[in-house]
């Protein structure tokens, strides 16, 4: 019964949404595939029926994974690979990567204490995606995003593959977590939720737009501060929850995913698919920046604007601007280090 009703609102979906009747074969790789975000990511990927080919890589544990996955009953095929080795073929004929790869944060550990450790890391998937799938769309969740996507734009600059509308910083749990608290305060239908987050992907930097949440509440200042404030702590939230076991996996499983379809759908020429995701910008002075962008057949279509911002919103974009101008350098300097 399950598998009627899947397959028939799958079908139902994907015409609803603008879909013609033979969907594109599209191969997704999610690199750090056995990690904490790896695995739930990969199970969502395979349940994703734009999906037709998952590749799975990670550094060991991968063909247990893969086969698990793999014995699910939707479209996609499954193959695993493992070690330095088999990366290649694992990015070979890749329409979207999805890096969730490096280590997670522990109690105390801000994500710039990760910097070193995941900035190595994906400097050198950037470099094998440069070389065995040059046109995919790229998306990061290896922390800090603020600081790894220059990391990859420079790999690729020097690899003379960059293509600024093909890197997307995947902020969508921000998004996630902004529409889930303001559905919360406001006693709204979260799916009736829509919350735009911009800036960058770390603490302060994070800026949700609670002017611009529909359907519109009326709130009062100082509920929108503190549904700020919990939006920006998120994810030291679910790390002291989980008291040092882990960071936030799941839901960043799930908001990787959903950026995952949204750039799917672009590339299938789904209309008005539009995102929040830290990219090459023009919104602000700064060079990368959070904000709604447009997908289409090339990735980025369009970058949007930020829209008309409160006051309180307007020193949050100024008070960010320092930090994001920092750790957007810091990814620079170290990707240009020999």
């Amino acid at each position: 019964m399950f598998r009627s009703v899947a397959r028939s609102a799958a079908g139902k979906n994907l015409l609803r949404r603008g879909y013609a009747t033979a969907v594109p074969e599209r191969k997704v790789a999610v690199l750090g595939a056995a990690g904490g975000i790896g695995q739930p990511l990969a199970l969502l990927m395979k349940l994703n029926p734009l999906v037709s080919q998952l590749a799975l890589y990670d550094i060991a544990n991968t063909p247990g994974v893969a086969a698990d996955v793999s014995h699910i009953n939707s479209r996609s095929e499954v193959a695993g690979y493992v070690g330095e080795e088999q990366l290649g073929k694992a990015l070979e004929g890749c329409d979207v990567v999805i890096i969730p790869a490096g280590v997670p944060r522990k109690p105390g550990m801000t994500r710039d204490d990760l910097f070193n450790i995941n900035a190595g890391i994906v400097k050198g998937l950037c470099s094998a995606i440069a070389k065995y799938c040059p046109n995919a769309l790229v998306n990061m969740i290896s922390n800090p995003v603020n600081s790894t996507v220059p990391i990859a734009a420079e790999v690729f600059k020097k690899a003379r593959t960059y293509d600024e509308r093909k890197l997307f910083g995947v902020t969508t749990l921000d998004v996630v977590r902004a529409k889930t608290f303001y559905a919360g305060k406001a006693k709204v239908n979260v799916a009736d939720v829509n919350v735009p987050v911009v800036g960058g992907h770390a603490g302060i930097t994070i800026l949700p737009l609670f002017s611009q949440a529909t359907p519109k509440a009326n709130l009062p200042e100082e509920d929108i501060k503190a549904l700020t404030k919990r939006t920006q702590d998120g994810g030291t939230e679910v790390v002291e929850a989980k008291a040092g076991k882990g960071s936030a996996t799941l839901s960043m499983a799930y908001a990787g995913a959903i950026f995952a379809d949204a750039c799917l759908k672009g590339l299938n020429g789904v209309p008005d698919v539009v995102e929040c995701s830290f990219v090459q910008s023009t919104v602000t002075e700064l060079p990368f920046f959070a904000s709604k962008v447009r997908l289409g057949k090339n990735g980025v279509e369009e970058v949007l604007g930020l829209g008309p911002l409160s006051e309180y919103e307007k020193e949050g974009l100024e008070s960010l601007k320092p930090e994001l101008k920092s750790s957007i350098e810091k990814g620079i300097k170290f990707a240009n280090q020999s």
